[in-house]
């Protein structure tokens, strides 16, 4: 048992929610329920291929969302790249997740960041549509997805706000799990094609096997997110938010034996 409003509670309803949606595929109609979100953190993988390659001087191309929840990101780039770079545009793909989880769950620690993050995740959802989806899945889902947001922001309660921020962040990092599987593959196939996984594309890159890439993107999920879910959900953060009480209200508390 947790104590109401605790920030045990605040925890475990993460943690709940998260394995919830992880859960789904295996219920009746789940497959349906789970969807948004999958195609949601397929579209966090893929703009962090592409816009790893934009970071690193490369075009990003286009990016296709396909029916299955597989993604591809394509990027053009330069025939003398180093081989440093090559991993560097591979690896942001199972990273971009990660780094946007965390700041969205940072985000949530500050009450004036909670609207304009989801407004700011919103846009972005429109705009990659405009600039790089080049597929009818993702033409179809992601505007629904970005209208989805920008009404939470518009019309939900503040507290549901902070929710959603951290729920999406816990959902980035809990897409590593969905994705163990594939980080500990060398070879994949999508869109029915033949290719290296993202890990088999950095062991190629930096020659250290593929299965050492997916310890160290894993660990690093770990690290970012728990540091970020203690910083947002600290008690003394989570207890100043709450609401202050007027002057005029008096207040009384029972003594536990501690305070004795």
């Amino acid at each position: 048992m947790v104590t109401p409003g605790s920030q045990a509670e605040e925890v475990g309803r993460l943690i709940l929610a998260g394995f919830i949606v992880m859960a789904l595929p295996a219920l009746p109609f789940g497959n349906y329920l789970v969807y948004p979100f999958t195609i949601v953190t397929t579209w966090f993988h893929e703009m962090g291929h592409g816009l790893a390659a934009q970071l690193l001087g490369q075009d990003f191309v286009r990016l296709q969302i396909f029916a299955d929840g597989s993604g591809v990101a394509e990027s053009r780039i330069a025939s003398d790249a180093s081989r440093l770079l090559r991993a560097g545009i591979a690896a942001g793909g199972p990273l971009g997740p990660i780094f946007v989880g965390s700041a969205l769950i940072l985000a949530s620690a500050h009450p004036k960041l909670w609207r304009p993050a989801l407004w700011g995740l919103s846009a972005a959802l429109f705009a990659s549509v405009i600039l790089y989806v080049r597929s009818s899945t993702g033409f179809a889902v992601l505007p629904l997805i970005a209208l989805t947001l920008a009404l939470i922001a518009w019309k939900a309660a503040p507290g549901f706000n902070r929710f959603a921020l951290q729920f999406l962040g816990v959902l980035g990092a809990m897409s590593m799990l969905n994705d163990c599987r594939y980080f500990f593959t060398e070879e994949v196939v999508i869109g029915g094609r033949s290719m290296l996984s993202d890990t088999g594309q950095i062991e190629a890159a930096l020659l250290l096997p593929h299965w050492v890439w997916a310890i160290l993107i894993l660990l690093t999920s770990a690290i970012m997110v728990g540091a970020s879910l203690k910083y947002a959900l600290s008690e003394k953060r989570r207890l100043a938010l709450q609401p202050k009480r007027p002057a005029n209200v008096l207040q009384f508390r029972r003594l536990t034996d501690r305070d004795r």
